[in-house]
C-alpha cells in the first residue's frame, strides 16, 4: 500500500495537480490559468509536461529550446552581427475555441475596415473631405506615399496579410495594442513555435483538438495566386537580406510556402513587368510578398537612396503586372495616431462598433486632445505619433508620464507645444498573466498576443488559429514596461471537436509530379558556387598546416621533413595571405606561423577567416541548405587541445560538410554550382601544390608532401611498390581520370556540370564557359606527365581562372547588362 501511494505521488496527473495548485495559490485571479476555475485543458497540458520531464520543469524548457534550435529558429537584434536562438517557452497559451471565434471575427472586421480606409485615402479621400480624418494626419505622416495616390493596386486590394498585437485585460477582455500593415512579421515564428511544440508535446494536439496552422497558410498562398493575372503564377518573398532581424523567419516561410526567397538585386523590371534573374535568364514574377520598409521598395518612385529595392517596381505595379503584398503605403494606418480615429471610422464605414476595441488613444494634433494629454500626463503613456522619435522623447520609445523626472517632463511638454502632431497619449494597460518557467518553477508573467489574418482566394479574410505570445521578463503587468518580451510561446486554440489532419501539402491524387526543382536565382547560384570554393579553400589551407604540424613541428624527434620542403610549405602558407613571413624556421617560429594561419582573427586570411566567409554564405542560403549543414557552418571554432588537435577537429568538420553535399544534396543545378565551385578551387589548389613540390628537382620529401596534400598517398603506395618517383606521382595527381583528387578529374567534372546547365540559345553551339572547360580538358587529355612543366601548369592556372570568370559572367548577377542580352529567356 505504501509503495503504491509513493508511485501515485509522482505520476503525471499528481505532479500536474501540484504544479497548478501551487501556481494558483500566489497569482492574481486574472491569470489565464486560474481565471474562472480550473480549465481541464490546462490540466491536460501540465500532465503532458510532467510526463515529459517528471518533476523538473527546467527539463521541459531545455527540450523545447533544443527543438526550436534544431528547426533553425533564430532572430537578430538590430546592430548585432550574430543571430540569437529563438527563446521558446514550453508552456503554450491555451485559448478555448468559443473565445477565439470572437477574436477571429474581430480581426476580420478590423482587416476589412483597414482596407476600406486605405482604399478611400489613396483614392477619392472622402473621409478627409467630410471631416472624419484630419488632412494633416494623412499628408503629414511619413508613411503616406504620395506616388501611390490614385493607383489601383493589382488584384483590387491594398492588404493581403495583416497582423495585430492584442492584450488581455484583468477582466478577460481583449483589445488591440497595435496594427502591423507595412511588412507584418512573426507568422514564421508562429509556425516554427508550433513545429517545436509538436515535437515537445506530441500527444497534446490530439488530446485537446488543437486547431492547425496549415489551412491558414494555404489560404494565403491561394489568395495571392488568385490576385495574379497568370493561371500558374510565380510568387517571391522579398527580403532585405540576412542582417534583417527576422531573416531566419523569412527563409523558413519561403521554404514552407514554396515562394522564391529573393533580394532586391535578384529582381529587375523590363517593359513594366517584374522578373527574377535566374541561371536560365529572366523569369516572370507575378506576386511579391515584401518584408521591406515600403519606402525602400522602389528608388525611382519612392526613396531614391534605397539600395535594396527594385527600380521600376511601382511602374510594374501600376501597369497591373505584379501584385505587391501589402501595397506600398498601407503603413499609413500603422501609426499610433490613426488608432484614435478607427473607432469612429468603423461606425462611419461599417455601421458597427469595433468588436475588438483599441486602447484609448488621443492624437495631440487636435487642441482638445492635446490639452487632455497634458492635463492627465501622470495617468497616460506618451508615444511618438508616427514612429519617428520627436525631441521630447529621446530614443523614440514611449514613456510613462509617472516615470518622467521634472527635466524630462518639462522638455516633453515644451516640444508638445511646438509640435503637438508628433505625439499621442494612450491609456496605461494592465496585462493578464500566463504561466512561464523560471528557476524550475511556474511563475506568472504578463503577455501579449500577435495574431495574423490573410486574404483567401475568395477575397475574404482567414485568421490564423493562434499566433504567438510574447512573454514579459518581469512580473510588472503594465504593457509599456513589458517591451518586446523575454520569451515566446505557442498559442493553441482547442475545442471539443476533432481536428482533421490537414496539411499544406496537396493530396497525392491532385499533385502533378515533377522532377524539375524550380527556379534558381542567379544570386543563389553565386552563393552556392562560392560556398564550395571557400570550403575547399579552407580545407586546402588546413592540409598545408596539418602537413607542417605533423611532420615538422610536432615530431618528438625533430623535423621529419627536409628544410627545403618545409620552406616550400611556409611559402605557400604566406602566399595565401594566411600569415606573415616567419622570422626563421625554428620550431617556435613555425608554431606561431601555424597558429596565425589556423586561427588568426585580424588582417590574415586564416582558416578561421575562410570559415567565417562560408558561414556568412550559409546564413543567406538557409532555404537551400539542410539544417545539418547550417549547424556545421555555424559551429564555433575549436578551442580545446593543441594546434594539431584543432586542425583534426576542423578536418572532420570539412569532411562532414563534403559528405552532406555529396550524399544529401539533390542533383539539381543548385548542387552543380556548389560542386563546380569545389572543383575549380581544388584544381587551382592542385596546380599550386604541383608547382611547389612537383618540379624537376623534387625530392622524395617533396613528392611525399605532394601526395599528402592531394590525399593520394595510399593510392600511390598501392600502385607503386618501388618508392617515390616524380613521373608516376605527377601522372597520378594530374592526369589519372580515376583519381577523384587528380587535376583531370576536376576538369572533367566541371565540364560535365556545365554541359547540363541551362543555355540561352537553341542553336546547339557551346557557350563560352563550355568551350573553355572543353579546351582545358582537351589539353590534359593530349599531354602526358613527362611534359607537365611549370609553364604548362601556369597556363592551366590561367585558363581555370578565366573559366571561373566566364561562369560568373554567364550565370551570376552582373548589374543591368543581362537584361537585354541576346537570347535572354522571358517567361
Amino acid at each position: 500500500m505504501a509503495s503504491r501511494a509513493a508511485t501515485s505521488l509522482f505520476d503525471a496527473a499528481t505532479i500536474a495537480d501540484r504544479w497548478i495548485a501551487d501556481y494558483c495559490g500566489h497569482v492574481p485571479e486574472s491569470d489565464v490559468l486560474c481565471a474562472g476555475g480550473r480549465d481541464p485543458a490546462w490540466t491536460a497540458l501540465f500532465e503532458e509536461l510532467a510526463a515529459l520531464s517528471g518533476d523538473g520543469l527546467a527539463v521541459a524548457r531545455e527540450r523545447a529550446q533544443r527543438h526550436a534550435e534544431d528547426i533553425g529558429t533564430g532572430f537578430r537584434i538590430v546592430d548585432e552581427g550574430e543571430e540569437r536562438p529563438w527563446p521558446l517557452s514550453p508552456v503554450p497559451l491555451l485559448i478555448d475555441k468559443s473565445e477565439w471565434d470572437g477574436i477571429a471575427a474581430g480581426i476580420s472586421q478590423r482587416a476589412q475596415l483597414l482596407e476600406a480606409v486605405l482604399e478611400d485615402l489613396y483614392g477619392e479621400a472622402r473621409l478627409v473631405a467630410e471631416g472624419h480624418v484630419p488632412a494633416s494626419l494623412v499628408t503629414g505622416s511619413p508613411f503616406f506615399l504620395r506616388p501611390l495616390a490614385r493607383l489601383a493596386p493589382p488584384g483590387g486590394h491594398h492588404l493581403q496579410f495583416v497582423a495585430a498585437d492584442l492584450c488581455r485585460g484583468p477582466s478577460g477582455e481583449w483589445r488591440v495594442l497595435a496594427d502591423h500593415l507595412r511588412a507584418p512579421a512573426g507568422a514564421g515564428y508562429a509556425l516554427e513555435n508550433r513545429l517545436a511544440m509538436a515535437r515537445t508535446l506530441g500527444e497534446l494536439p490530439a488530446r485537446l483538438n488543437i486547431e492547425r496552422h496549415a489551412p491558414f497558410f494555404a489560404a494565403f498562398r491561394e489568395g495571392l495566386a488568385a490576385a495574379c493575372r497568370r493561371a500558374e503564377p510565380r510568387i517571391a518573398l522579398l527580403t532585405p537580406g540576412r542582417l534583417n532581424p527576422s531573416y531566419a523567419e523569412q527563409a523558413h516561410l519561403a521554404r514552407y510556402l514554396g515562394f522564391l526567397l529573393v533580394e532586391g538585386a535578384d529582381l529587375a523590371v523590363l517593359d513594366d513587368k517584374l522578373y527574377v534573374r535566374t541561371i536560365a535568364g529572366l523569369k516572370r514574377v507575378d506576386a511579391l510578398w515584401h518584408r521591406l520598409d515600403p519606402r525602400l521598395l522602389d528608388p525611382l518612385a519612392l526613396d531614391s537612396h534605397s539600395t535594396i529595392g527594385v527600380p521600376g517596381a511601382v511602374d510594374a505595379m501600376a501597369a497591373g503586372n505584379v501584385v505587391v503584398a501589402n501595397a506600398p503605403g498601407a503603413g499609413l494606418l500603422e501609426s499610433p495616431a490613426f488608432a484614435a480615429f478607427l473607432p469612429r471610422l468603423a461606425e462611419v464605414l461599417t455601421g458597427r462598433p469595433l468588436a475588438l476595441p483599441n486602447i484609448a488613444t488621443w492624437w495631440c494634433g487636435q487642441q482638445a486632445e492635446r490639452d487632455h494629454v497634458a492635463a492627465n500626463l501622470d495617468s497616460l503613456l506618451v508615444a511618438p505619433a508616427f514612429g519617428v522619435a520627436p525631441l521630447g522623447l529621446p530614443g523614440g520609445r514611449a514613456a510613462l508620464g509617472t516615470a518622467l523626472d521634472s527635466e524630462a517632463r518639462a522638455a516633453l511638454l515644451d516640444d508638445m507645444t511646438r509640435r503637438p502632431q508628433d505625439y499621442v497619449g494612450q491609456e496605461v494597460i494592465r496585462l493578464s498573466t500566463m504561466p512561464a518557467i523560471a528557476d524550475d518553477a511556474l511563475v506568472p508573467r504578463p503577455f501579449m498576443l500577435r495574431v495574423f489574418a490573410a486574404r483567401g482566394a475568395d477575397g475574404g479574410w482567414t485568421v490564423l488559429p493562434g499566433g504567438f505570445a510574447r512573454i514579459g521578463e518581469h512580473p510588472d503587468p503594465r504593457a509599456a514596461v513589458m517591451g518586446e518580451g523575454m520569451w515566446s510561446a505557442d498559442v493553441c486554440i482547442h475545442g471539443p471537436d476533432p481536428v482533421p489532419p490537414i496539411s499544406l501539402l496537396p493530396s497525392d491524387d491532385t499533385t502533378q509530379l515533377r522532377r524539375n526543382p524550380g527556379t534558381l536565382p542567379s544570386r543563389v547560384a553565386d552563393n552556392l558556387f562560392w560556398l564550395g570554393r571557400y570550403l575547399e579553400r579552407g580545407e586546402a589551407l588546413l592540409g598545408l598546416l596539418r602537413v607542417l604540424l605533423g611532420h615538422s613541428i610536432s615530431a618528438d624527434t625533430g623535423a621529419a621533413l627536409a628544410a627545403d620542403t618545409v620552406a616550400r610549405l611556409v611559402r605557400l602558407i604566406v602566399a595565401s595571405g594566411a600569415a606573415p613571413e616567419p622570422k626563421g624556421v625554428k620550431r617556435a617560429d613555425l608554431t606561431q606561423l601555424a597558429r596565425t594561419a589556423l586561427e588568426g582573427e585580424e588582417d590574415w586570411y586564416s582558416v578561421r577567416a575562410i570559415n567565417c566567409q562560408a558561414r556568412l554564405i550559409g546564413a543567406v542560403s538557409r532555404e537551400r541548405l539542410s539544417a545539418d549543414m547550417i549547424r556545421l557552418l555555424d559551429a564555433p571554432f575549436p578551442q580545446r587541445g593543441v594546434l594539431l588537435d584543432k586542425a583534426g577537429s576542423l578536418q572532420r568538420r570539412y569532411s562532414a560538410l563534403n559528405g552532406l553535399a555529396s550524399e544529401h544534396m539533390t542533383r539539381t543545378d543548385a548542387w552543380r554550382f556548389h560542386d563546380i565551385g569545389r572543383r575549380i578551387e581544388r584544381a587551382l589548389g592542385a596546380i599550386r601544390f604541383l608547382r611547389a613540390f612537383g618540379g624537376p628537382d623534387a625530392t622524395s620529401d617533396d613528392l611525399s608532401t605532394l601526395l599528402d596534400l592531394m590525399d593520394s598517398q595510399i593510392s600511390y603506395r598501392q600502385r607503386y611498390l618501388t618508392g617515390m618517383a616524380r613521373i608516376p606521382v605527377l601522372d597520378l595527381v594530374t592526369l589519372d581520370a580515376n583519381n577523384p583528387r587528380a587535376l583531370a578529374f576536376q576538369v572533367a567534372a566541371i565540364s560535365a556540370h556545365l554541359n547540363k546547365l541551362p543555355v540561352l540559345s537553341d542553336d546547339g553551339l557551346a557557350e563560352p564557359q563550355q568551350e573553355q572547360a572543353r579546351g582545358i580538358a582537351a589539353l590534359l587529355v593530349t599531354t602526358n606527365a613527362t611534359r607537365m612543366d611549370d609553364a604548362l601548369l601556369a597556363d592551366l592556372e590561367t585558363r581555370l581562372i578565366r573559366l571561373s570568370k566566364a561562369i560568373a559572367r554567364r550565370y551570376f548577377l552582373q548589374g543591368a547588362e543581362p537584361l537585354r542580352a541576346a537570347g535572354m529567356v522571358l517567361a
